[in-house]
């Protein structure tokens, strides 16, 4: 499979009132240029888990999908394609319930079902799914970006831009419905790490406009902190400073720290050129609509080394 387009892990943190705003301000302090290029096919795949509202947090929202269309269609790709599966309903459930096909429709581009065919067979270094079929779209995309929202997760203890990928893009006719038929959840930590080895993510978008916390994937509070985003050339990286303002340092992830030992992507902040807002900045306004208190693991510009102080 490809690499990524920009192997440096560039990460911009962004707080605007509405999250469609905060999202351009973000994506526009990445290098995106050379990320996205003239005549590209674009795949967004969003996170679409379950027929719910956006304001539960279990989804993405349909203007801000829509405003990252129209941002991608100012750089003049050949095509742009939203692809997702759902895990948790029928796609076309939640893309019809939500409002996305009005989205779909109106900016007149493609919408590909990967819970369906026609397929391709993809190995994986995984100790119980040796290979998965998944759409062929997969051999034919030049640039993937992850859009989603930030959640706790039952499983998976964090769900972001990773994850999205992993779980959105395996076939649910072959996986069943939530997709736990051939064993992901058996290890399902592992298995997300043997998709993101094959899958590598050019533009990783982590919304906080609403973040799930208690329990995910849709049924936990959802947070209220407007415009808050996070978007990054890594996705670990996006993954890595989502988990911090949840509170979980890198190896509380089993599957971010297995991908940061193996040399996938970075997970220190320290190692990263981070841009916009800081994380103290981050994690006082998350933690402040979270929890009604400010909770900062990094203060006074010191960055607390990827294993903690304890």
């Amino acid at each position: 499979m490809k690499n990524r387009r920009i192997n440096e892990p560039i990460v911009s943190i962004t707080h605007n009132q509405l999250e469609q705003l905060s999202i351009v301000e973000a994506i526009n302090l990445l290098p995106i240029d050379e990320i996205i290029k003239q005549g590209d096919r674009v795949v967004i795949t969003p996170n679409w888990v379950k027929a719910k509202p956006p304001y539960t947090a279990t989804v993405v929202g349909p203007q801000t999908l829509q405003k990252l269309i129209q941002y991608i269609k100012t750089k003049n790709p050949a095509s742009i394609i939203v692809a997702t599966g759902s895990g948790g309903d029928d796609t076309l459930k939640v893309f019809q319930a939500v409002g996305y096909d009005k989205i779909i429709q109106e900016e007149n581009i493609e919408f590909v079902d990967l819970n369906y065919g026609p397929y391709i067979e993809l190995e994986l270094e995984h100790d119980i799914i040796k290979t998965t079929k998944m759409n062929k779209l997969l051999q034919e995309i030049d640039v993937l970006i992850s859009f989603t929202q930030l959640k706790q997760h039952e499983e998976a203890t964090v769900s972001a831009s990773i994850k999205n990928i992993a779980l959105g893009w395996p076939p649910a006719e072959i996986h069943g419905f939530p997709k736990k038929k051939l064993g992901i959840h058996e290890d399902l930590h592992g298995f997300i790490a043997a998709i993101t080895k094959k899958i590598p993510v050019d533009l990783a978008i982590v919304s906080l406009d609403k973040t799930m916390i208690g329990t995910g994937p849709s049924n936990g509070k959802a947070v209220n902190t407007e415009g808050l985003m996070i978007a990054a050339t890594d996705a670990l990286a996006a993954d890595a400073i989502g988990a911090r303002l949840l509170g979980f340092l890198p190896q509380a992830v089993q599957y971010i720290y297995k991908l940061y030992k193996e040399g996938v992507g970075e997970v220190d902040p320290k190692k990263m050129t981070i841009k916009g807002l800081t994380l103290e900045e981050a994690e006082k306004l998350f933690s402040k609509a979270a929890y009604g208190q400010e909770i900062v693991l990094d203060q006074n510009n010191v960055i607390k080394n990827i294993h903690g102080t304890q």
